[in-house]
């Protein structure tokens, strides 16, 4: 499985080359969430493929990197160029990197 640090991710962001992808589900994405992360919780992935980008690397992240693996391989099987984002939120939150609480801005 392909997979992405933290640094690898915040740098992506800077360049805006990626698409980032939080499968958690909304209570936990509401609480804190990566900044830019549009949320698709791991429960409704497979009924909304087809909202993610095919165009760009798609980063896939969740509470510590577990769920997202699962998701990870799931989007590689459909098709997309996914990534998992090892050690998740937590470790973005532990790299001293900022979250964001509230809505997804959709």
């Amino acid at each position: 499985m392909q997979e992405i640090t933290v640094e690898q991710l915040a740098a992506a962001q800077q360049d805006d080359q990626a698409f980032l992808l939080d499968v958690r589900e909304g209570m936990e994405y509401v609480q804190g969430h990566v900044p830019g992360a549009v949320l698709i919780p791991m429960s409704q992935l497979a009924g909304r493929v087809a909202e993610v980008p095919r165009d760009r690397p798609v980063h896939v992240i969740c509470r510590s990197g577990n769920r997202s693996a699962s998701m990870t391989a799931f989007l590689q099987r459909a098709g997309v160029d996914a990534w998992n984002v090892a050690g998740g939120t937590d470790a973005w939150a532990r790299s001293g990197r900022p979250l964001v609480a509230g809505r997804d801005p959709r």
